[in-house]
């Protein structure tokens, strides 16, 4: 089994960035989709089977991260709005 991890962020997306996929049917800033499967087919297959609009042709063609839970490691980590000091 893995987890499979795809984020995708459109906060400073442009018309220059057309082409990007687009993860999910709904108007968003920030997507993240993460599952448990056998395979990247399976973790598809369940998006799709939740019926909340997330486009396989797009998850697809977007760069997914692929964790093996076979041992410890991180799934998932996120700073927002950080302020960095010197």
């Amino acid at each position: 089994m893995n987890i499979y991890v795809w984020r995708h962020n459109k906060t400073y997306h442009s018309h220059s960035m057309i082409e990007e996929p687009c993860l999910n049917s709904e108007f968003y800033l920030d997507a993240i989709a993460i599952v448990v499967a056998s395979s990247l087919e399976e973790a598809l297959e369940k998006l799709v089977e939740q019926k909340q609009g997330w486009r396989v042709e797009d998850l697809k063609a977007h760069p997914c991260t692929v964790i093996p839970i076979d041992k410890a490691g991180v799934v998932f980590t996120e700073l927002r709005g950080a302020i960095h000091h010197l």
